[in-house]
């Protein structure tokens, strides 16, 4: 479902369950993912989080959710806030290395991240919800507009514009572009170079960068 390993200063989180749909088996077992990395983030250590073939992250498993009780349901919601929260509140530089599709709450989950790198020859980054009938919440835009100006939040919001890489940097959801076999060197050196930062003050000045957009998610725990 999602492999977690350490090589060096960097933690490797990879997305290993085909389209990487979000269930709650799978929101519960990267919160425990998270946690195993925050405990062990002392020193010099990043993050890269990763899917595998042609899909990074494909959103909600909206079978699956609209099958939850209604008590479940909340439950997951909640869960899924806390995931977040976790992963833009991580005290260590943290890096996507987008292999694939990304969509609807897998762009979200990227945009979590630090720092974005998708491949340069497939994948779509996609906020997709207008074209799927789902509702964004107020924590996951506040995340939107804090990450892009403007313009590329209604457009990629309103239009559920789906994005290749030479598109998503221009439009500010993508950091850069690599090919398929160097797409991992190139997000674990970037991941590694942010490791060597003093972790006192890394952390410090990332918390403070995002405090509101996470404020929202704790908000909503």
């Amino acid at each position: 479902m999602i492999d977690h390993k350490r090589e060096g200063d960097l933690h490797i989180v990879t997305l290993n369950d085909g389209a990487n749909m979000v269930t709650p088996a799978w929101q519960t077992r990267f919160i425990e993912i998270l946690d195993a990395v925050e405990a062990d983030s002392d020193g010099n250590a990043g993050l890269v989080l990763t899917g595998t073939e042609k899909f990074f992250c494909s959103g909600l498993n909206v079978e699956v959710v609209m099958s939850l009780e209604s008590d479940a349901r909340a439950l997951f919601s909640q869960s899924m806030m806390k995931l977040m929260h976790k992963l833009i509140r991580l005290p260590i530089p943290t890096v996507a290395a987008i292999n694939g599709h990304a969509f609807a709450a897998g762009a979200f989950l990227a945009l979590a991240c630090d720092y974005r790198i998708m491949r340069e020859d497939r994948g779509w980054f996609c906020i997709s919800e207008v074209d799927v009938g789902v509702p964004i919440g107020e924590a996951m835009m506040s995340l939107l507009k804090a990450k892009v100006s403007p313009q590329t939040a209604r457009e990629s919001v309103l239009t559920g514009k789906r994005y290749v890489a030479d598109e998503a940097i221009a439009a500010g959801l993508a950091d850069e572009k690599a090919s398929e076999g160097e797409l991992m060197g190139r997000a674990q050196a970037l991941a590694g170079e942010l490791a060597t930062k003093e972790r006192k003050i890394f952390s410090t000045l990332k918390h403070q960068l995002y405090a509101d957009v996470a404020k929202g998610f704790s908000s909503t725990n």
